[in-house]
């Protein structure tokens, strides 16, 4: 089946068969009892070569999960476990035994795991606790995408999730096997400094990836400089999205040092990051040195001047993939928001690729004029 996660096309991750998969995503079941989970262990049974396993968007309790986990035990030919939204309405205690039953048995089955999907699932760190094994076993050694998103981690959970990779990384050396991570995706976390330190740490010995998704996190500067040092290590990276953070100038100053070495780079995502104008221009600096398979650049809500957006667009010159800029949300006002626009159709880029400017805060003259009328008002 061809799968429509935008993710899988962007890796070029295969599709599954026809016949090879077993999908129940979606269906709101209430899987409590054993006797729950039968038309689910009844399909698992009866497919032969089950590459994909799909229970997103139910909710599995731990007598459904040790009824699942048996069925699993027998399917060495697993790929693809897409277990997100799983357990709405459980209570935390019940998800470390569910895990661990599930995890169990895909270790014991022999399968070689590519995409494990555990995100939107709200376990924090016990949750991670009862994915170590599985994480660090050799049935995540072919692991290519590891989603854990939106799961309550916090920073005692980054730490455990980080250390997981650098013991499978470390495991599969061992076997004479290579852990090659291709994409990480782990969003509204609350990692804070602390989690993206540990993880940036498992990010450089990795060294390959080419996804990283970590969006609405609670990085400040020092964790984003953690993690700009570590893609230097990561130089295939082509997909880097960390919105929603707050990276300060001098955690941009550090992230435009490393784009330089990030030359197969095509979608940057640094929208609400507070980089402001300094943090801008940094970007621009790295931007012109090549980066010439870049394709889309995302830096809404930054506080950003005219001035350093003009310096952006100049930094997109030469660039024939480029397709898509959003500068929305900064401080250009209606004349630097023309004279942006110009600056663009001057490049020759074509009138798409430049997002809305509806929500623009106005330039700093604009803030300045308010700030002196209301001196003058106060006067009066």
């Amino acid at each position: 089946m061809a799968h429509e996660d935008p993710l899988w096309r962007f890796l070029a991750l295969e599709d599954v068969p026809p016949g090879r998969s077993v999908d129940f995503s979606g269906r709101s079941l209430k899987l409590n009892a054993a006797a729950d989970a039968e038309p689910v262990t009844k399909a698992i049974n009866e497919c032969n070569d089950l590459t994909l396993l799909r229970l997103s968007g139910n909710t599995v309790g731990v007598k459904a999960s040790e009824t699942i986990a048996e069925a699993l035990e027998s399917k060495s030919s697993l790929k693809f476990a897409l277990l997100s939204d799983i357990y709405t309405g459980r209570l935390r205690s019940e998800i470390p035994p569910s895990l661990n039953s599930i995890g169990g048995a895909l270790m014991r089955s022999g399968c070689r795991l590519v995409v494990l999907d555990l995100s939107d699932n709200a376990f924090g760190p016990d949750g991670v606790k009862a994915c170590l094994e599985l994480i660090a076993s050799s049935a995540a050694f072919s692991l290519k995408v590891l989603k854990f998103n939106n799961n309550g981690l916090g920073i005692g959970g980054g730490k455990l999730l980080a250390q997981g990779l650098i013991d499978c990384h470390k495991k599969a050396g061992e076997s004479g096997e290579t852990f090659s991570l291709a994409a990480f995706v782990s969003g509204r976390n609350r990692l804070e400094n602390e989690g993206a330190m540990a993880l940036a740490e498992a990010f450089r010995i990795l060294g390959s990836l080419t996804y990283v998704s970590m969006p609405q996190n609670g990085i400040c500067a020092e964790g984003i400089s953690a993690l700009a040092n570590a893609f230097t290590y990561n130089r295939d990276l082509k997909h880097l999205d960390l919105s929603d953070n707050t990276f300060t100038e001098s955690g941009a100053q550090a992230m435009g040092k490393t784009l330089s070495d990030l030359q197969n780079l095509e979608v940057i995502n640094f929208g609400d990051c507070l980089i402001k104008s300094a943090g801008a221009r940094a970007v621009a600096s790295a931007l012109r040195e090549s980066h010439s398979k870049l394709k889309e650049l995302y830096l809404p809500f930054n506080e950003m001047n005219k001035e350093a957006a003009l310096d952006l667009i100049r930094s997109l010159a030469g660039k024939q993939n480029f397709r898509q800029l959003h500068l929305n949300g900064n401080q250009f006002g209606e004349a630097g928001i023309t004279e942006i626009r110009d600056a663009v159709n001057d490049l020759g880029l074509s009138g798409g690729v430049l997002d809305s400017m509806s929500d623009d805060e106005g330039d700093d003259s604009d803030e300045d004029e308010e700030n002196d009328a209301e001196e003058d008002d106060e006067e009066e």
